[in-house]
């Protein structure tokens, strides 16, 4: 499954809209079974807040662990927000470039 945060927006800001960015996702992945590789596309995403991060991207490590793939993690914003969960150990990155 290939999860394109754009279609979330380009500005990713706030732990209310990252709950309930995930909240609506959420159904999506009833489906899709733990062994299957989950893959978060950064592409045209502008700005990644911490907050928004932790409340979409860490229920999504937490159920897919090494299955959970991150592409596209280049901008700056997203390198930060990222490096900063996994410092807090809120995921561990496996980044596909």
């Amino acid at each position: 499954m290939i999860v394109e945060l754009k279609k979330f927006g380009t500005t990713l800001i706030s732990r209310q809209s990252g709950k309930e960015a995930f909240a609506v996702f959420a159904l999506n992945l009833k489906v899709v079974p733990k062994s299957e590789k989950v893959i978060v596309d950064f592409t045209d995403v502008i700005t990644f807040s911490p907050s928004w991060g932790d409340e979409f991207i860490t229920p999504l490590y937490e159920k897919y662990k090494d299955n959970l793939i991150l592409k596209n993690t280049k901008n700056p914003s997203v390198e930060a927000t990222l490096k900063l969960l996994e410092k807090i150990g809120a995921i561990t990155m496996n980044n596909e470039q």
